[in-house]
């Protein structure tokens, strides 16, 4: 199973359902994810826990006037297939209102931070 997906799935879902927040295990790359996503907006913020299973990440999603902030989220690259863009190929994600996520060498960024520092990488997902 893939990791990534399985936690931007988690937080569509919860946000979809109303939860104030939701956990999933701890990993470095989902925490760097997950800054990008408070960052730009996406949720209001983020904690390592120390649970009986092991480390977990619990999130704290973001409502607007009672609707979720995530409504939908888009894998791109998965595990079968890599797709990687460059800085030119970097366009806004549903006319600005979503967000691209972006592994590049400078780290986990999202697709207009990642036009500024005019690196590409491999597109991880959109969400909006």
């Amino acid at each position: 199973m893939d990791s990534i997906s399985n936690m931007i799935i988690m937080m569509k879902n919860a946000s979809l359902a109303g939860n104030k927040s939701v956990a999933f295990p701890n990993s470095k790359i989902k925490s760097a994810i997950l800054g990008c996503l408070k960052k730009e907006g996406y949720i209001s913020d983020f904690s390592k826990k120390i649970k009986k299973g092991g480390a977990v990440l619990e999130v704290e999603l973001i409502y607007m006037n009672d609707k979720a902030k995530i409504t939908e989220v888009e894998r791109i690259s998965k595990q079968s297939r890599r797709v990687y863009f460059r800085m030119k190929d970097i366009h806004p994600v549903r006319n600005g209102t979503g967000m691209l996520v972006l592994s590049t060498p400078k780290g986990i960024l999202s697709g207009r931070e990642a036009r500024r520092e005019q690196v590409g990488g491999e597109a991880l997902f959109k969400i909006w």
